[in-house]
Formats: structure tokens, sequence, C-alpha cells
């Protein structure tokens, strides 16, 4: 197990590596997963402003790629 130790020890890089990892593997089972009562209004509020034309979507690999460039 890793400690907290260990984790400030970590290049930016291997936590995000490691919060990807432990992701996948919390996502696994998406049916234990409830989401709390407020994302269901975030997320109508996103839907509006992409509907608007207020904001864009971008797929996942790319919003993955383009946080590590902004953050290594």
């Amino acid at each position: 197990m890793t400690s907290t130790i260990q984790i400030a020890q970590m290049s930016r890089k291997e936590k995000l590596q490691t919060m990807e990892a432990i992701w996948a593997d919390l996502s696994k089972d998406d049916a234990n997963i409830e989401s709390p009562a407020w994302h269901g209004e975030v997320l109508k509020e996103t839907e509006a402003r992409v509907a608007s034309g207020q904001e864009k979507a971008t797929d996942w690999a790319t919003a993955k790629r383009n946080l590590r460039k902004r953050f290594e």
C-alpha cells in the first residue's frame, strides 16, 4: 500500500497515472456508483451551454492529452 509520504515524493506524471489507475478500478462496477443529487443539475447546465454554443465538447482522450500537456 502507498503512504502519503510516498505519494508526496511522486512526480506529477506518476500521480496522474496513479489517479487514472484508481479511477479505472473504481469505474469497473458502475452500477454501484451513485451520483450526488447536484450532479444532474450540473449536467443540465452543461448541456444547455453546449446547445447554445457557449461550450464545446471534447472527447476524453483529447481532454486527457490537453490536461497532461498543461500540468507536466
